[in-house]
């Protein structure tokens, strides 16, 4: 990856609302970067809840939400905004007529206009043990496509939805499934978790990962009864940790941005206090503010639009209609 770009947008966070905005920054002819902390694109919707319906986004009755996610991806695509995930925007500095944004990699953009859709924050997996050694070679945060998953031997480390949800939709697809939690009680929905109980899904409750064992490839893990200290060696190829993520407005505390808690103050324009700099989604605060997916899509409309006056003064604020040729 090159360690410095340059954009006419950067926008920061790559879930729902951000990549709208890659898509709309496209449609008015802006070069385009995400950044994002995560490894895969989707954010909150992709990390949490993939599997789940969601009701409320216009034009679908229904969808899945990594559906609605690779519906977003391949929307913007044909503009081919820059990905670079992995990166957590760690720095800004302001010049006269660009801001540069420099991620924990060290890796630079220098761009006309910035635009935040980091949702509730930076997510940060809450850790097991061994991770770091196995991240991306058989460990797994979140699972984008749940063909990567045939044939494998499959460990599931979480009481959530997430965890339930990921174990159902595996289980006709993956060779085996066993799924653990730390306590007998379960933080997923009763009927979910009923129709996993019900599956050939092996739940093993009170347990825990001691450690995660492979040749730069997960192979085994070693989990134990954390009331008995009982231990069992499971074969796997693949590991879901799926214990939830915190979440933190991080490094853009600091870069000096009017905040109402963990939110970022933004007008009517979605402009923040600080020049070139805008802000949309879930991240935002004002009078009236609705946390829905559908508003940060129009949130995210809002914002580059009036970045592209930024950025080209001889620019519209109103865009056209896309349906004109």
């Amino acid at each position: 990856m090159s360690q410095r770009h340059e954009v006419d947008l950067l926008v920061i966070g790559a879930g729902p609302a951000g990549l709208y905005a890659a898509y709309y920054g496209g449609f008015r002819g802006m070069s385009v970067a995400l950044m994002d902390s995560l490894p895969e694109a989707g954010g909150q919707v992709a990390a949490l809840y993939p599997e789940k319906i969601i009701f409320d986004v216009a034009g679908f009755p229904s969808i899945k939400g990594q559906a609605l996610i690779d519906n977003l991806v391949a929307q913007a695509a044909p503009f081919e905004p820059l990905y670079l995930l992995g990166n957590r925007a760690e720095k800004l500095d302001h010049g006269p007529e660009h801001v540069t944004i420099t991620s924990h990699r060290g890796v630079e953009v220098v761009a006309k206009a910035v635009l935040i859709t980091g949702g509730i924050g930076t997510f940060t997996p809450r850790p097991l043990p061994d991770a770091e050694a196995y991240e991306h070679n058989g460990l797994v945060y979140f699972v984008p496509k749940l063909d990567v998953m045939a044939g494998k031997d499959v460990l599931i480390v979480g009481g959530g939805d997430s965890a339930f949800d990921w174990a159902l939709n595996l289980e006709p697809i993956a060779k085996s499934i066993t799924l653990i939690h730390r306590r007998d009680r379960f933080r997923a929905h009763e009927h979910t978790v009923q129709q996993v109980l019900n599956s050939s899904v092996r739940v093993l409750t009170h347990t825990e990962v001691s450690h995660i064992t492979g040749a730069g490839q997960v192979e085994a893990v070693e989990v134990f009864n954390n009331q008995t200290d009982e231990r069992e060696t499971l074969a796997v190829q693949s590991v879901i940790a799926a214990l939830g993520f915190t979440a933190d407005l991080g490094p853009v505390k600091q870069w000096g941005l009017e905040l109402d808690k963990r939110a970022i103050k933004v007008d009517t324009t979605m402009r923040t206090n600080l020049e070139r700099v805008f802000a949309a989604g879930d991240i935002t605060e004002y009078p009236g503010k609705v946390r829905l997916i559908s508003v940060g899509f129009g949130e995210a409309a809002t914002a580059v639009n009036n970045a592209a006056v930024v950025i080209d003064p001889e620019a519209k604020v109103f865009p056209g209609h896309s349906s004109e040729g």
